[in-house]
């Protein structure tokens, strides 16, 4: 580890902006000041004129290793995600074998540990027939128990109510749900077929996962946290009618939360058009109307967490029609500019976007000394000009399917620089691949 000052940085860091150095020393936040230019630093960086963030913990992406790398690997999406801002994913148990015990979990630690970029921890998946194994699990040893409430890939519904109960009444740790309801979703999908075929167009993605399917299941999701006191987290919400299944306030004072992903944040189904599959996702995109009540949510703290649902798949794999083409959309790269970008429209202040991205995710998920820019705590940190664009069409693409559904797009900022422990993993359009990131610790 070497030394590291940041000096003359806008800091946006616990609901305040504040022009401070910041002295890293062996992986941490050493020090914070107005002045600290007589720290012996191995090297300086001089950040006038631009904003210092702490490095968004992303708390849901699918790097699909193992038995899917086709699509993408621990390597090549934890690069993707420090050239994006991301210091630190939470990654999901669909792949194959699935990560539905503790020697799949374990497995995934140990690849991580040799190529993650970024911080790292996973979930434990839940399953039909895992629910012993989920009532033994240590709670520090994974993020979550992810529980899909609706049709997921990799035969990883669960369905059954008796196991749901069992899960919510024994989790030891946070339950973090999908929440789409698979008879709606098939019923619908039987009446688009008989009217489209096999090429149904993809603008009815929406009303096929229709807002009545994930009100169900969240309502339900809901419901039984309630009935047995579940620390729960919503995942992906999309619809305005959702939101009324939430609270504002303090974080610290709720036992049930919600998240909303960058994608539904900025995309309707006006885009349909242009961008057809490449913005197919689970839950689907919505209405103009559920994207502003999302993004209203967010500021009014009915919505806690911001994240990606970053699900990469081959360009080939999305040209195929309706049934054929994944949902799934590679977004770590981009997550932090278009966040940014809701800042230049004046729909989110710089200390929001900190707070969603960021200190609420450390706080709810109980993150050991990450997710805030503060002494002692590890340098995970990512500095931005807001006045420097970022052209996607001439960025490298780090994500291994090679493609962005934000093609064509100029966002207003751009990432200068990731540190990841301390460590530069991303500058100046490049990522350093000697960069290890570390697995995440959470005081339970």
């Amino acid at each position: 580890m070497t030394s590291l000052l940041i000096t003359n940085a806008l800091v946006v860091n616990e609901g305040t902006l504040r022009e401070l150095d910041v002295y890293i020393d062996d992986g941490r936040i050493a020090k914070l000041g107005a002045d600290l230019s007589s720290q012996p630093a191995d090297r300086v960086i001089d950040a006038t004129g631009k904003h210092l963030l702490p490095g968004m913990i992303d708390d849901q992406v699918h790097f699909r290793e193992p038995g899917l790398t086709h699509k993408g690997e621990i390597a090549t999406e934890s690069a993707a995600a420090v050239a994006g801002g991301i210091t630190s994913y939470f990654e999901m148990p669909n792949v194959n074998p699935l990560t539905i015990n503790r020697e799949a979990l374990e497995d995934k630690y140990q690849r991580a540990a040799q190529k993650s970029l970024a911080n790292f921890a996973f979930y434990l998946g839940a399953s039909n027939d895992n629910l012993e194994n989920i009532k033994s699990l240590d709670p520090k040893a994974a993020c979550g128990i992810k529980v899909f409430m609706g049709a997921s890939t990799g035969n990883m519904l669960v369905d059954k109510p008796e196991i749901l109960e069992g899960i919510f009444q024994y989790a030891p740790t946070i339950v973090v749900t999908h929440c789409e309801d698979t008879p709606m979703i098939k019923a619908n999908e039987d009446q688009y077929r008989e009217q489209y075929g096999e090429d149904i167009p993809m603008s009815c993605h929406p009303l096929i996962r229709s807002q009545e399917a994930c009100y169900k299941s969240s309502s339900f999701a809901v419901e039984l946290a309630k009935r047995f006191d579940t620390r729960l987290h919503v995942l992906h919400l999309t619809t305005e009618k959702e939101m009324a299944l939430f609270r504002a306030g303090p974080l610290a004072e709720k036992r049930i939360t919600a998240e909303a992903c960058v994608h539904h944040l900025f995309f309707s189904e006006e885009d349909y058009e242009a961008k057809g599959s490449l913005i197919k996702c689970n839950p689907a995109v919505k209405k103009a109307s559920d994207r502003q009540a999302i993004l209203d949510a967010i500021n009014s703290d009915l919505i806690d967490v911001v994240a990606t649902d970053h699900a990469p798949h081959t360009w080939d794999e999305k040209q195929g029609t309706y049934f054929k083409a994944p949902a799934g959309l590679p977004l770590v790269q981009h997550a932090v500019v278009s966040m940014l970008e809701h800042y230049h429209r004046g729909q989110f202040s710089l200390e929001t976007i900190v707070q969603k991205t960021s200190h609420n995710v450390a706080q709810l998920f109980q993150i050991e000394n990450r997710g805030y820019i503060r002494e002692g705590y590890w340098a995970d940190l990512t500095l931005v000009d807001l006045n420097a664009p970022t052209v996607v069409d001439d960025q490298k693409l780090y994500s291994k399917c090679g493609w962005s559904p934000f093609g064509g797009y100029i966002f207003k900022s751009s990432i200068v620089a990731t540190l990841v422990n301390g460590e530069v993993a991303f500058e100046a359009g490049k990522v350093n691949q000697s960069v290890r990131g570390a697995r995440i610790a959470f005081e339970r």
